[in-house]
């Protein structure tokens, strides 16, 4: 009996599985194939070139990626400036991987992230996105009260708040200023609250690249709510609206400014178009005060007019790149374009602040000179040869470079050469040693390592004694010679009278100017700089390059030292008088 028992048992199992079975078919193994690549690696956060601007000395970011195989991923490996801070060898989906999560201790300087993919016949991809940590933000201008330079995130860093995000924004890959721009996408754009932000004067100023499609955008409003038409905002009584429109094929800007009983506009016609096709980098600002509003293009003014000032009532959020939510009946929505650097004040800005915003757009280099010799953008400091000093007769801010003798700054050159050059710079001239170099960038002279002077490459910027005055000169090399910028008596500088002067010149791939308080007192053509060989920048003294004519340290005082990356114009240069 338990011999039948246990047949019928195996009779029922052998029943059941077939019909569990019934009308699927059996699994067969598929064979995926020979491995067609090496895996795919994607660093979402924190991308190439991101800057991150807090008041913490130590923080955090945020790092995502995905890894994808098209056989097996049997490991990824997460490393910081080449310390591993994560691997992985387990995954739920053998093909593709996705992971993130924030690292700490984020400190000061550059930093790069390296995510390494390997996948089973031993396939690697690693790729890599440079980051730093900037120092705290200190507000650049009079009056600035909010910054957004779109390195990588939509952080304001005046206050260290991020934007909130409607949409999908995205980053350009290309920047006017910095490492990236803001990217527009439709029904996407940044809003922001404007406590902090109002007053009776207010000016912004941005640049921007236009993307035609669509045809019509806002790109900065603040405005009250239209709780009449919530569909189709349009109250225009207050707060303010930047949009564009089309205008037989140009892009025309405009701005209406709400005065509490009713509004103004500013319209300039044609003197407001922007040719889209350009596909180039365009200046915009604007300044409201209690009687005027004015609209620049490329620091021009293209409309101005009075009116009798701005009524901010429900003006809480700052829309950017977009009408929306409080400027879309006539259907300025969100914009396509890219912008970049905005940054907005509680003053109303002058042409001049405007131009000298434009050509700061360009700055590399600068020292302050107040109280260290740390270079203001790579938060690296110079070189120190002797025993340089500072002075507390400062042109600006609290204190100025003091020369002594045998005694100078050096910096490496990296960042700072172009096919233009400028330098602009304070100086206050000592004319005991009756000559010395002030700036210069040179090649190395192994002929003459003693005393050299080879100036086929780079320039040399220095003074010596004319009957007493110190006259200041530029020697500029082409490559297989040099060039001389020398004005006569009228580079002298009076080194009896104790007073302050702006110095600046310009190397373009035409020409050479030098100016002395916003005056030309040299002028030429030229076909172009030659930077062979030219590594480092000698401040306040011609040395280690140039001292075969004995023009060495220079015990003069120096303030504000900034290096442009393309030819100022004089406007530009006196604009920063």
């Amino acid at each position: 009996m338990k011999k039948l028992n246990t047949y019928i048992l195996a009779f029922l199992t052998l029943a059941l599985t077939a019909s569990c079975y019934e009308g699927i078919d059996p699994i067969t193994q598929v064979d995926p194939g020979p491995d067609a690549g090496a895996p795919i690696v994607t660093i979402e956060k924190p991308v190439d070139g991101f800057q991150i601007q807090v008041a913490d000395l130590v923080t955090s970011t945020p790092i995502e990626f995905k890894a994808e195989d098209d056989i097996e991923l049997t490991s990824v490996v997460v490393e910081l400036d080449g310390d591993v801070i994560a691997s992985y060898n387990s995954f739920l989906d053998y093909r593709i991987f996705n992971e993130e999560f924030v690292y700490d201790n984020i400190t000061t300087g550059d930093h790069f992230i390296t995510v390494t993919a390997t996948d089973i016949a031993g396939n690697t991809t690693s790729v890599t996105n440079n980051f730093s940590k900037q120092p705290p933000y200190t507000p650049e201008y009079q009056g600035e009260t909010f910054y957004m330079p779109f390195d990588g995130s939509y952080t304001e860093l005046v206050t260290v708040t991020d934007a909130e995000e409607f949409g999908a924004p995205s980053f350009a890959g290309e920047a006017r200023v910095g490492s990236n721009a803001y990217a527009g996408t439709p029904d996407s754009y940044l809003t922001f609250p404007t406590d902090g932000l109002l007053a009776n004067q207010f000016s912004a100023a941005f640049w921007m690249k236009v993307n035609a499609t669509p045809d019509r955008a806002g790109v900065l409003v603040i405005g009250p709510p239209d709780s009449a038409n919530p569909d189709a905002q349009n109250n225009r009584t207050s707060g303010f609206r930047l949009f564009r429109e089309n205008a037989g094929g140009m892009q025309r800007f405009k701005l209406n400014i709400g005065t509490g009983s009713g509004e103004a506009w500013f319209d300039g016609g044609a003197a407001a178009d922007v040719d889209p096709t350009l596909d180039e980098w365009v200046h915009l600002a604007f300044t409201i005060s209690e009687s005027q509003a004015t609209v620049y293009i490329n620091g021009q003014v293209v409309t101005q007019n009075s009116f009798s000032g701005i009524d901010w009532t429900g003006c809480d959020i700052l829309s950017i790149m977009s009408g929306a939510p409080r400027f879309t009946g006539w259907g300025h929505n969100a914009d396509q374009s890219y912008m970049d650097d905005l940054r907005l004040f509680n003053i109303a800005l002058t042409q001049n602040d405007i131009t000298e915003l434009i050509a700061n757009s360009d700055q590399v280099f600068k020292l302050a000179f107040n109280g260290s010799y740390t270079e203001s953008f790579s938060d690296q400091d110079c070189t120190e040869v002797g025993n340089p000093g500072f002075s507390s007769d400062a042109f600006e801010g609290s204190s100025a470079y003091q020369g002594a003798t045998d005694s100078y700054l050096t910096f490496p050159t990296e960042g700072l050469l172009n096919e233009e050059f400028s330098a602009v710079f304070r100086y206050k001239v000592n004319a005991t040693p009756d000559r010395a170099g002030v700036l210069v960038i040179g090649p190395e002279d192994t002929a003459n390592p003693d005393a050299q002077n080879d100036r086929t490459k780079g320039f040399r910027f220095f003074r010596e004694n004319a009957g007493g005055m110190q006259r200041f000169k530029l020697n500029v090399g082409s490559g297989s010679s040099d060039s001389w910028f020398d004005g006569g008596a009228a580079a002298d500088v009076d080194p009896t009278i104790d007073q302050w002067k702006q110095m600046a010149f310009t190397i373009s791939g035409t020409e050479c100017v030098v100016y002395i308080d916003g005056q030309v007192v040299s002028q030429n053509a030229f076909a172009g700089v030659d930077w062979t060989g030219c590594d480092i920048i000698s401040i306040m003294s011609g040395a280690p390059r140039f001292t075969g004519w004995g023009h060495n340290s220079d015990a003069s005082l120096m303030d504000d030292l900034k290096i442009y990356k393309k030819a100022l114009t004089q406007a530009e240069i006196q604009a920063m008088l």
